[in-house]
Parts: C-alpha cells; sequence; structure tokens
C-alpha cells in the first residue's frame, strides 16, 4: 500500500484528495495535511465585505467530509517539504512520509514585496483568503461612516487580476444601491499593459469589455502602474512607458483600497533546501505531467505551481491559474500516479483551459479560452446579467460538490465536453 500524501486543502488540494481517492481506491493510502479545519470557496471572497455573504458561508468544516471518504485529514501546519527523505515536517515537532507527494498549496501572499500593503500592518485590504476578506468588510464599514475615494486593483509581479476587477465592480453597485456612489471616486491601479489583458494577453474582446464597463461607470484607470509605496490615504504609483520607463508619478488618494499582490510559494516548500524542486520564486517547477523532473515522486496543481508568463510586459504580470485549469491539472495528476502504481510511465497532461465567470456586481464578463496560454484553439468572451446569476449558481454547485465529496459528476463532464473544454489533452 502506498501513501500517496496531498499538501494543502484549497481549491487545488481538496478536489484532488477526492479524485485521488477515487482513483485508486483502498488499495492506496491518501491523506491531507492542512493548517486549516476548513475548505474556504476563495472566488466567493469579494461578495464579503459588502455583506452580500457571510465568511462562514463560504467555509466547509473537512475532517467530516474526510473521513466519509476515507481519506486521512491531518490539520497541522507543515513547516518543511524533505525530499531527499520522502518527509513532510509539521509545527508540532512531528513528521509525516510519503511514497508521493502532491503539493496543492496555494501561494505565500508577497505583501512584504511593497511597502504599507496589505491587511497586516499595511493600508490595503485583501480578499485573497476570507480572513482578509472579513478584515475587508471591517474596514467597509468604517468607509461607509465616512465615504471618500476608493483605490482598487493589482500591484507589480500579481498574477490573479479576475477578482480585482470583481471586487471593484461589486463595490461600485454597492455604493449605486445606496445611492451614494455620486460621493466615490473610483480609480482601477494595475500592472496590467491595458485593460483586460488579465496576465493573458486578453481573451477574446476582454480588453473592450472590461474597457466599456470602467468607462461607463465613470471609473478611471492607471495601467503599466507600479506601486512604489503605500501610506494611510495615499498610494504613490508610477506609471511606466511601453519600454518600461518611468512616464509619470501618480498621487491616488484613498478612503478605502484592495490590492492583490504578487505571489511566491509557502516557506515550507520555497524554503526546503532541495535544489531543483522550486524556482526562484519558490513555485514548484512540473512537467507536462504535472511531475517534478527532479523528485519524481512529486507532484503539483494548482496556483504553487510555476508557469512562465503569457508574454514579456513593462511591468511584471504572471499568469493566472484558474479554476478549470487547476481541475485539469488534478485530473492528469491522479491519473498519473494510478499509472505509477501499475508500474507504467505517466502519459496524461492537463488541457489547461480556462472557463472563467467575472462577476461584475449586477453583470458580469464570461471567457473561455482553450487552452488557456496562447495560441488557443478556442477563444471566446460575452457579458450581460446571466454572468452574475451563473456565478451565483457555480458558487451553489461547487460548494455542494466539496460537501459531498464529489470531483466531477457525469452532467458537468458530458455539458463541458459539449462545449469543448475536457480536462485532459
Amino acid at each position: 500500500m502506498a501513501r500517496i500524501v496531498v499538501l494543502g486543502a484549497g481549491i487545488g488540494g481538496v478536489p484532488m484528495a477526492y479524485e485521488m481517492k477515487e482513483t485508486v481506491g483502498n488499495a492506496h493510502e491518501v491523506v491531507v495535511i492542512s493548517d486549516s479545519p476548513t475548505f474556504h470557496f476563495v472566488p466567493s471572497n469579494p461578495w464579503v465585505p459588502p455583506k452580500w455573504r457571510k465568511p462562514e458561508d463560504l467555509k466547509i468544516e473537512l475532517a467530516p467530509v474526510m473521513a466519509k471518504k476515507g481519506i486521512n485529514f491531518i490539520q497541522k501546519a507543515a513547516t518543511k517539504v524533505d525530499p531527499a527523505n520522502n518527509k513532510i515536517d509539521l509545527a508540532d515537532g512531528s513528521s509525516v512520509e510519503y511514497d508521493y507527494l502532491i503539493i496543492a498549496t496555494g501561494p505565500r501572499l508577497a505583501f512584504d514585496e511593497v511597502p504599507g500593503l496589505g491587511p497586516h500592518g499595511g493600508h490595503t485590504s485583501s480578499v485573497c483568503h476570507v480572513d482578509h476578506a472579513a478584515l475587508a468588510a471591517e474596514d467597509w464599514d468604517k468607509f461607509m461612516a465616512d465615504p471618500g475615494p476608493i483605490v482598487v486593483g493589482a500591484v507589480q509581479g500579481a498574477s490573479c487580476f479576475g477578482p480585482a476587477y470583481e471586487y471593484l465592480m461589486i463595490l461600485e453597485t454597492e455604493l449605486r444601491k445606496r445611492k451614494i456612489r455620486d460621493k466615490v471616486p473610483m480609480t482601477f491601479v494595475t500592472s496590467e499593459p491595458y485593460i483586460g489583458h488579465l496576465g493573458l494577453g486578453g481573451v477574446g474582446d476582454t480588453k473592450g469589455l472590461l474597457e466599456s464597463a470602467l468607462r461607463d461607470k465613470t471609473i478611471k484607470w492607471i495601467t503599466n502602474a507600479k506601486v512604489d509605496k503605500i501610506e494611510a490615504g495615499m498610494m504613490y504609483v508610477t506609471e511606466v512607458d511601453e519600454d518600461g520607463n518611468d512616464k509619470k508619478k501618480h498621487e491616488v488618494p484613498f478612503k478605502h483600497s484592495m490590492m492583490l499582490p504578487a505571489f511566491t510559494g509557502v516557506d515550507a516548500v520555497r524554503h526546503c533546501g532541495a535544489e531543483g524542486l522550486t524556482n526562484p520564486r519558490g513555485f514548484v517547477i512540473v512537467d507536462q505531467h504535472q511531475r517534478n523532473p527532479t523528485y519524481k515522486n512529486i507532484y503539483s496543481v494548482g496556483v504553487c505551481i510555476a508557469l512562465p508568463p503569457v508574454e514579456k510586459t513593462p511591468v511584471p504580470t504572471g499568469t493566472p491559474k484558474t479554476g478549470y485549469m487547476i481541475e485539469s491539472m488534478v485530473t492528469a495528476t491522479a491519473h498519473n500516479i494510478r499509472d505509477e502504481l501499475a508500474g507504467k510511465q505517466p502519459s496524461d497532461m492537463p488541457s489547461l483551459s480556462a472557463l472563467c465567470l467575472a462577476d461584475l456586481g449586477d453583470t458580469g464578463v464570461a471567457f473561455l479560452a482553450v487552452p488557456q496560454i496562447p495560441p488557443r484553439n478556442t477563444t471566446w468572451s460575452n457579458h450581460g446579467k446571466w454572468v452574475h446569476l451563473a456565478k451565483i449558481g457555480f458558487e451553489k454547485y461547487f460548494m455542494r460538490k466539496i460537501k459531498n465529496g464529489i470531483s466531477e459528476p457525469f452532467y458537468e463532464r458530458m455539458i463541458l465536453k459539449f462545449l469543448g473544454v475536457v480536462r485532459l489533452k
């Protein structure tokens, strides 16, 4: 019996554990290690500050579900991955040995890379974690008592831009509902070279759709932006030209701000000292089968894997790892470990397709990219109120999948196949 350990229990880790257990059954042991007792549905975090959701609405206790699935759940923080000895050291001094390790930790949020960034000692909010979103809700309450300018966006090196657009437009919608939008100037500050780039070079007409949405709501924007520092109530931004040379300095005042940070790998992985496991930012290096080339019994899925930028941009931007893209990594990994256990070589490769619903308050933008990284076989984008409703429906659907321990129901697979979206190449 092999022990297959999944490190992390988020959007990648929990489906990975479910699919791995479904694939190997009781012939092998599946273990999940997480520093949190709950799964968090991160895509709904932007709804927390304006009270469209409560933090507890987005959490699921993992121990009961894992037990029902026959998965061993260890709720402890990992301090070090030790590939040389095939073990993971935990915060209480214990360790867990593995035959196969799947790293699905998600990212470390690099607030420290910009002075004054972030909710812990900084001056901006975050929606990258449900607990951060809860803190942002407290800041929002203070803002509503004394409204003023809002600044939302993503700093240099960021790779996940969708939640910034969502948060901006959700707040704009809430302000209109409260009849105080006229009191609140709004500015979008982003490292993207243009609105709708999304770290993907744009998908379909996301540039036109999102620019139109911002113009329609009288929201100003600064692209090719490097955030130099953030002080209480003031953001200092350098706008650069196409060659990366300084073009203009901006001082942007705010009463409320949410800026997405750049990501790195988590400390337990990036500081483990295992040469060949990660790139300089601490992201796990994987081949086309999601397997690390140096340590062949280590796989990785989700935001913590190393992917090169889609293209060179004047201000550094990363490549996002979106939901369906992660699910395709999960399926490929489960199949490849199954094949290795049977004495075969890994052969499955993820499709890395992107199917995204971006909520814009009372409307939304949807896009499909097959594969996510260009050149693409399929590129499509659209907008409308239906996207907002579809995002609500998807939240309910995905949370139900997690609660019931399901990876990919038959009807989901058939619908996506009809659309030309499959998990494996």
